[in-house]
């Protein structure tokens, strides 16, 4: 039995985009942060890493995308509106605020809390929020 070649070339389907993925990894901020007496009234360091899920459309310029100083900007305002009890509260907070944006489809947001836990690097929590 022998294979003829097919009359038609192979042609390859076009390529396109299926995922775009947005994120901010390592951003460290001072926070009024836990639920412990010891950790009222102080600022504590905060590793954050934040992946913003967008849809697969061209990004032609800024506004087809999200700017990553936009999500600085709101865990910066988490910090300002006073202190949080836990890591998974801010975030959750900083995940809705991502999706305030209406290009964004899912936001993972991974809080670290160094210094929290002796013989570790960093306990915390990470959170995904879809539509």
């Amino acid at each position: 039995m022998s294979l003829a070649p097919s009359p038609l070339p192979f042609q390859a389907p076009e390529p396109r985009r299926e995922a775009l993925t947005v994120f901010v990894r390592g951003l460290e901020v001072q926070a009024g942060i836990g639920v412990h007496d010891h950790e009222q009234g102080r600022l504590q360091t905060l590793m954050i890493d934040v992946s913003l899920e967008l849809g697969a459309g061209d990004v032609d310029g800024l506004s087809d995308t999200v700017n990553y100083e936009t999500v600085a900007e709101a865990a910066r305002a988490i910090v300002a509106s006073g202190h949080v009890g836990l890591v998974e509260t801010f975030a959750d907070r900083l995940a809705l605020a991502c999706l305030d944006n209406p290009r964004v489809l899912a936001a993972r947001v991974r809080v670290e809390k160094p210094g929290a836990l002796a013989g570790t690097i960093a306990p915390g929590c990470e959170v995904v929020w879809r539509r």
